[in-house]
C-alpha cells in the first residue's frame, strides 16, 4: 500500500469563535500531496569496496533498482578521484551486465568507483543515481614479446650460365663500386676467344686474347656479391681457355687466373665494402 506524506505549505488557524464554528479544529489550506513511493532509485551491488579489477580485462556489473522498468536503460561510468575516466556503457535494467571492457590505459590505484545514472527518467527533476565505495584497479604488465628470430638471407649467387656450370675460385672485397680489370692471355697465344661477364652481362664479348693487357672499366652493385666469370667462345689449340685478370681497386690490385671450357666457367665473387 502506497504511503502518502503531507507537505504543508501553510497552516491557518482561526479565532476561538472560528474554532468553535469548526468544532475546535484548525483549517489547513494549500496542502500538496507527494507520493514518495513512486520515486526511482539505483543500488550498485558489484563492485564493492573489496573488489580488485585488472586493466585491461572484462568485468561484470550487478545492481538493483526501484520503480525503474526493465526496458529502461542505465548508464555506467568509471571514475578515479571522482573524475570520470571511462564510460562503461549503457545497459537495459536487467540487474546484470558482463564482458564490460576495462581499458588498458588505466593506471593502478585504490581510488576507483563505479557511478550509475538513470537514463530518460519519467520525472526529469528526480533522476536516480548511485555510486560504489572506492575499490582497486591493478594495471597489468604488457606481455613480453617473443624475441624475433632474425633470418639472414644468403645472397643469391648464380651457379650456372647458358647451360654451363660456374665454379667460384676466389672471393674478394673492394673499397669502391668503381673498379677496372686488365685481361690478357695467360699462356701462349693459341687463338682463345673469350667473353667476360659481370652479373650475367657481357663486359667484353668474343675477344681474342692477346699478350698485352686490355683494360675494362666496371661498375659493381654494392648491395650484393658480384659474379665475374670467364666464358669460352672456343677452345683454341690448347684447351681450356686461360686468362689472367688483374683487378684494380684504386691503388691496390690483385691478380687471378680463370679457366673455362665449353661445359664450365671459372668465376670470382667481388663484394663492395660497406
Amino acid at each position: 500500500m502506497k504511503q502518502l506524506f503531507l507537505l504543508f505549505l501553510g497552516i491557518t488557524c482561526f479565532s476561538n469563535t472560528q474554532l468553535q464554528a469548526n468544532d475546535g479544529n484548525c483549517v489547513l489550506p494549500n496542502i500538496e500531496l507527494i507520493d514518495y513511493a513512486l520515486k526511482t532509485s539505483i543500488k550498485i551491488n558489484y563492485p564493492t569496496s573489496g573488489t580488485i579489477w585488472n586493466a585491461p580485462s572484462h568485468v561484470e556489473l550487478k545492481w538493483t533498482t526501484k520503480n525503474i522498468p526493465a526496458n529502461k536503460t542505465i548508464k555506467f561510468y568509471l571514475s578515479k578521484d571522482d573524475m570520470v575516466v571511462q564510460e562503461l556503457g549503457i545497459f537495459e535494467n536487467k540487474g546484470y551486465a558482463d564482458l564490460v571492457d576495462i581499458s588498458g590505459g588505466l593506471q593502478s590505484g585504490n581510488n576507483y568507483r563505479v557511478i550509475a545514472i538513470e537514463m530518460f527518467p519519467d520525472d526529469k527533476y528526480s533522476i536516480a543515481k548511485s555510486a560504489t565505495p572506492f575499490f582497486t584497479i591493478n594495471k597489468m604488465p604488457r606481455p613480453e614479446k617473443a624475441p624475433t628470430e632474425i633470418v639472414v638471407e644468403k645472397p643469391v649467387v648464380r651457379d650456372t650460365f647458358d647451360g654451363r656450370k660456374l665454379n667460384y675460385v676466389n672471393e674478394m672485397s673492394v673499397s669502391s663500386n668503381k673498379i677496372s680489370i686488365n685481361i690478357w692471355d695467360h699462356s701462349r697465344k693459341d687463338g682463345d676467344i673469350v667473353s667476360i661477364y659481370l652479373n650475367g652481362e657481357a663486359v667484353i664479348s668474343k675477344y681474342s686474347l692477346e699478350y698485352y693487357k686490355k683494360k675494362i672499366e666496371l661498375t659493381l652493385d654494392p648491395s650484393k656479391p658480384n659474379d665475374l666469370f670467364l666464358y669460352a667462345n672456343n677452345l683454341g689449340k690448347y684447351p681450356p681457355n686461360t686468362v689472367s685478370i688483374e683487378i684494380v681497386d684504386g691503388e691496390t690490385s690483385e691478380n687471378i687466373i680463370l679457366n673455362s671450357d665449353l661445359k664450365s666457367c671459372e668465376a670470382v665473387l667481388i663484394n663492395v665494402k660497406k
